[in-house]
C-alpha cells in the first residue's frame, strides 16, 4: 500500500523531464553568443590587424615596441627585428614585440609641454 502512494505522488507519463530539454540549454547558448560578440570576435579581429601590421614592417618605419621603446628599423629578419633607438644605439627585439607603427606626423611634430 505505501508503494502505490509514492507512485501517485508523480507526474502522469513523466511529461515533466521533456519540458527542460532545450529550454535548459537556452541560456547557455545565450550566454556563449555574448561572450562571442563582445570578448572573443574583437580580439580576433585585433590579433589578425596586428599580424598583417608586423608583416608589413620595412625598414625606415618608425615603430614602438610593447615595452614603450621608440625606434627606427634598420634591419629586418623572420623572427627578430633591429631597431636604432639613438644614433649609433642599435638593439634587437622580437618581431611580436613591436606594437605599433608611429606615423610620420605624429614623429615630426613632438607634443610640447606647458
Amino acid at each position: 500500500m505505501l508503494i502505490s502512494n509514492a507512485y501517485a505522488m508523480g507526474a502522469p507519463g513523466g511529461q515533466a523531464g521533456q519540458a527542460g530539454g532545450l529550454a535548459g540549454f537556452l541560456p547557455i547558448i545565450i550566454l556563449f553568443a555574448i561572450f562571442y560578440f563582445l570578448l572573443i570576435r574583437p580580439q580576433q579581429k585585433k590579433a589578425k590587424e596586428h599580424k598583417a601590421m608586423i608583416d608589413n614592417l620595412k625598414k625606415g618605419s618608425r615603430v614602438v615596441t610593447s615595452g614603450g621603446i621608440f625606434g627606427t628599423i634598420v634591419s629586418l629578419d623572420d623572427t627578430t627585428i633591429g631597431l636604432e633607438i639613438a644614433e649609433k644605439v642599435k638593439i634587437k627585439v622580437a618581431r611580436s614585440n613591436i606594437g605599433g607603427l608611429i606615423s610620420e606626423n605624429e614623429a615630426a611634430t613632438p607634443k610640447e609641454k606647458n
